[in-house]
């Protein structure tokens, strides 16, 4: 499985963000793509690995705690009409909370992954 990870891409009031993905054609492949980004020490101490993905069995989405996280991504691959792969969000908190602000980073942590593999 190739995973392809953007790291660093922005930061907010502590927060930083990256994003990451690959090809996953199902649940399990989705989820073995999310574990082997945290075997990455940096992203096994996130705060959130926020996920989502359009596969046959359906779209599937983790908020990992960043509520509704996980669906802003899932809009946006459905939009793009990307099928069987999984596209993660990183975020280390950085102490102060950012509202609405956070899905807007999420939304642009979507785009340069997308913007990446386009």
């Amino acid at each position: 499985m190739a995973l392809l990870v953007l790291d660093n891409l922005f930061s907010d009031r502590g927060s930083k963000y990256a994003a990451a993905g690959g090809p996953a054609a199902s649940r399990g492949e989705a989820k073995a793509l999310v574990k082997e980004l945290k075997r990455r020490k940096a992203f096994a101490k996130a705060t959130h690995n926020t996920w989502a993905a359009l596969l046959p069995e359906g779209p599937v989405k983790d908020d990992d705690g960043e509520s509704g996280a996980g669906m802003v991504i899932l809009r946006m691959l459905e939009r793009e009409e990307l099928q069987n792969h999984v596209v993660i969000v990183t975020r280390w908190f950085g102490g102060k909370h950012l509202g609405g602000d956070r899905f807007r980073h999420v939304q642009a942590a979507v785009r340069a992954y997308l913007d990446e593999i386009r």
